[in-house]
């Protein structure tokens, strides 16, 4: 790829370099790296220090109170989300059962998992990357890649067409016993890729070592017989968080920083403050560190024999109904603009009604909306990606469509629900009575259950001959 102008020629590996310097600064990744860290509940209140200045210079000061109390509401916040869409099975249909069940089969159980591993990747970091490849056995397989890992280069500004794709990784090496790093690069078209490094001095270089075997004549994606192929696209998927690939972090960090703040700062008030100040007048004793000790081990303390000789108090009280008015606000601010459902709220009541449950879940069914439409954008590509390999290993694929469903984990009130379904017999059929049923998980395997006691329950009747009675 060569970028060119009237003033310059840039080749590949110098536009490499400056892409991957303007991602390192960019503020996408560095939401990135912020979203994961927030989820561990590494939130930026663990880095903050206690200042004092001397001589109108800030310098560290380690005697103050500096508790980092670290609140865990993206962790609450994006696992709820991630479970509520994809905890349950998804379900994949097709007027093709032959084409699906080869789908199924190069999909594998695991995918289940990976699709979790995607919301939870989208919803840190505002985007998630899936890998194809074929392994050395000929085997369809799929890899997740860190976000941060990937440079898109995209066609179109929407950022749905992909021209090409970067990836950089460091990876650990020895020179003799001296452990360094080194900064792998990899640039994908949609015809081949080329493995660069970064030498000692910080300058892109090819990657000899990935050239070795192949005399430098490497082209393609992956080899079929020895021969080298490609995919004909760029094999990297993504699926986005929303419309703007923004993580959930920015719609709620300076509320959550906020919180970690004021929650630490009543903490190191608690800690430095004592509900008393004593102002002394004609104290008798040598210093206020002797003053504090006779007044702990003796309750009580001597003071000059001096007409103006007293010992006075200030009472210091915290306001702890206002702080706990600032908290609530607060707490209710992150779960409102995060979308998401404080299980501890009032509104929750004992048993809430099946409507009040469907307002109280309405922001999180909007926040799902936004990342479930795009990981159905995924998938299409995905299958696009099966189809082009069963051609590869001479199967027939299909022109019908396969869809997927994602089986919203929505909580419900059981005993109206299971009265609901009572209530509409002989109304709607079984099979989606059954369906919505909020103890059966398989509805097929239901059914046949039903089937098969019904059938022995029934005793066939004997004639006097000993024969069935018709």
């Amino acid at each position: 790829m060569i970028f060119n102008n009237s003033e310059n020629i840039l080749t590949t590996e110098e536009l490499i370099d400056i892409y991957i310097d303007e991602f390192n600064a960019s503020r996408a990744r560095e939401l990135m790296k912020k979203g994961e860290s927030y989820y561990k509940v590494e939130n930026d209140i663990l880095n903050r220090k206690m200042i004092r200045y001397e001589n109108e210079q800030p310098v560290e000061d380690e005697t103050k109170a500096n508790n980092k109390l670290a609140h865990g509401f993206m962790h609450t916040l994006v696992d709820d989300k991630v479970n509520y869409l994809l905890l349950k099975p998804y379900t994949l249909t097709c007027e093709d059962g032959t084409y699906l069940k080869k789908v199924q089969e190069i999909l594998g159980n695991r995918f289940q998992k990976k699709l979790s591993q995607l919301g939870f990747e989208a919803s840190n970091k505002g985007i998630a990357w899936l890998h194809i490849y074929i392994d050395p056995e000929g085997h369809f397989k799929m890899l997740r890649i860190p976000s941060e890992q990937i440079i898109p280069l995209w066609v179109d500004n929407d950022h749905e067409e992909l021209q090409a794709l970067i990836r950089y990784y460091d990876v650990e090496v020895y020179e003799g016993r001296q452990k360094k790093y080194v900064t792998k690069i990899e640039y994908w078209t949609p015809d081949n890729v080329e493995y660069y490094v970064k030498d000692n001095n910080g300058k892109v270089i090819l990657d000899a070592e990935m050239y070795l075997d192949d005399d430098n004549s490497y082209k393609g994606h992956f080899k079929i017989n020895n021969q080298p192929s490609n995919w004909g696209r760029v094999p990297f998927i993504y699926f986005k968080n929303n419309d703007f690939e923004l993580p959930d972090l920015q719609f709620v960090k300076t509320l959550i920083d906020n919180y970690d703040l004021t929650r630490s700062d009543v903490a190191n008030l608690l800690e430095e403050i004592k509900n008393v100040i004593y102002i002394l007048k004609g104290y008798g004793g040598e210093s206020l560190a002797e003053f504090v000790r006779d007044l702990a081990y003796y309750k009580g303390i001597k003071i000059d024999a001096d007409d103006d000789a007293s010992v006075d108090k200030i009472e210091n009280n915290i306001n702890i109904d206002a702080a706990k008015e600032h908290y609530s606000t607060l707490k209710k601010d992150i779960f409102d603009f995060g979308q998401g459902v404080d299980k501890n709220s009032d509104k929750l009541g004992n048993s809430p009604s099946g409507i009040a449950l469907k307002f109280i879940y309405s922001g999180l069914d909007l926040k799902c909306n936004a990342i479930e439409g795009w990981l159905k954008w995924g998938f299409e590509e995905l299958i696009r990606f099966i189809n082009i390999y069963l051609g590869i290993i001479k199967q027939p694929s299909s022109d019908k469509k396969i869809e997927i469903v994602f089986n919203r984990d929505i909580a419900i009130n059981e005993s109206q629900a299971i009265t609901d379904c009572q209530n509409s017999k002989e109304i709607i059929s079984d099979k989606t009575i059954i369906a919505n049923h909020p103890w059966v998980g398989n509805v097929d395997e239901e059914i046949k259950q039903i089937e098969e006691e019904e059938k022995s329950r029934e005793v066939p009747m004997l004639g006097n001959d000993g024969s069935d009675e018709e």
